[in-house]
């Protein structure tokens, strides 16, 4: 029983690890204490990425990426590094939680002076919980996930977009989970998102 006990050691270890990385972020996001260098940003090319680095899971969870993006040259003002880190914890949800066999649609469009990238996909477990509680800390959308996850990604993910001078928008509406970032576009937007 001694391998089943350090398995479990282990895995349980390696979970409060990334608790606590993801803590931390969390604290520095929402007081602002992360460095943000603000720069043109291609984001057709960012969600090309973002979708091609996903795209073996994916396929591994059957799930069909629908990617739509905007005219080139479309640039946003944002931090690369952070925007990544966002749609990256947004794909990562939809491969935990999409429903298999199922389309995954990737958006980009401009409206006004502003970027709006568009995440829709089926859940596959019921989403019994508004999308003001999901954004909150702590909260995941079913009881019955069983999941590593911590809860704190989308409220991460809001505070990062936010650091960027950016929204995100987060509707549930029946099984369809969406989630909207807004970014400035270059040249600086009028004052508030659509």
């Amino acid at each position: 029983q001694a391998p089943e006990y350090l398995e479990v050691l282990d895995r349980q270890s390696a979970r409060l690890k990334k608790l606590t990385e993801d803590l931390v972020e969390a604290s520095k996001a929402s007081t602002g204490n992360i460095p943000v260098s603000l720069a043109p940003t291609d984001l057709n090319v960012l969600l090309s990425q973002v979708c091609g680095e996903y795209q073996q899971r994916l396929e591994k969870q059957v799930l069909e990426p629908v990617l739509s993006l905007c005219e080139p040259g479309a640039a946003a003002m944002a931090d690369g590094r952070l925007l990544w880190r966002v749609l990256d914890n947004l794909m990562s949800n939809i491969c935990k939680y999409a429903m298999p066999g199922t389309r995954v649609y990737l958006d980009l469009c401009t409206v006004g002076g502003w970027a709006q990238i568009t995440f829709r996909n089926v859940s596959r477990a019921p989403l019994n919980i508004s999308s003001e509680e999901l954004m909150e800390r702590f909260v995941r959308g079913d009881s019955s996930r069983n999941t590593e996850g911590s809860g704190l990604g989308l409220a991460i993910a809001r505070s990062l977009v936010e650091l960027q001078h950016g929204q995100l928008a987060l509707t549930v509406d029946g099984d369809l989970f969406k989630v909207i970032v807004t970014l400035p576009l270059l040249p600086a937007p009028p004052e508030a998102a659509p």
